[in-house]
């Protein structure tokens, strides 16, 4: 057992509750995607939230540790968790009404370049990563990495339907913040 896995819990619970309310009021869709495309990124991030979520699901080397065990690395760990959530909340205030949790093109969508989307094209899913890779700190067992590749996989599935929708929404400014901006990690990825 992790030293306080219920603290990881909670504010991964209190992010997400936050996530639904923040939902409310989120413009129009004027196109979304199929449900084929949102089941091929939601799947790999439902099974990483089930590994750092579901502990009794799994055994073998899934628990097994890539850390040893220590209130150093946990804390790290959490200090990463809360940074990256953090980071994601900050985007998903700035984006406003354009967000939306499958990929759409809203009405009137706005292209944002400033506040947290100056640094990176994607930075919801920036943060969320950065919080996965916290847990898999604190968590110290090879679950948590695979947590993270899992995550990982899913937003660049999703990220490659998002560019595309959002160079024929946007055109040539979006091809020009595409050569200006990374979109996962900044200067990196």
């Amino acid at each position: 057992m992790t030293f306080y896995a219920p603290l990881i819990a909670l504010i991964w619970i209190a992010w997400f509750v936050y996530w639904q309310v923040a939902a409310a009021g989120a413009k129009r869709n004027s196109r979304r995607e199929s449900g084929w495309s949102l089941a091929l990124h939601a799947m790999p991030l439902v099974v990483a939230v089930a590994l750092v979520a579901a502990p009794r699901l799994w055994d073998g080397w899934l628990m097994d540790r890539f850390l040893p065990r220590g209130l150093s690395l946990y804390w790290f760990g959490l200090t990463l968790l809360i940074l990256g959530l953090g980071f994601a909340v900050w985007a998903r205030r700035y984006i406003g009404r354009n967000w939306s949790g499958t990929v759409t093109v809203k009405q009137d969508h706005e292209l944002i370049r400033t506040g947290p989307y100056a640094l990176v094209r994607h930075p919801i899913y920036t943060g969320i990563l950065l919080g996965f890779l916290g847990t898999a700190v604190s968590l110290g067992q090879w679950r948590g990495l695979l947590a993270v590749a899992l995550a990982l996989l899913a937003f660049l599935l999703k990220i490659r339907l998002e560019e595309k929708w959002m160079t024929e929404t946007f055109g040539e400014r979006y091809v020009q913040y595409r050569k200006e901006v990374k979109a996962l990690i900044p200067f990196v990825l």
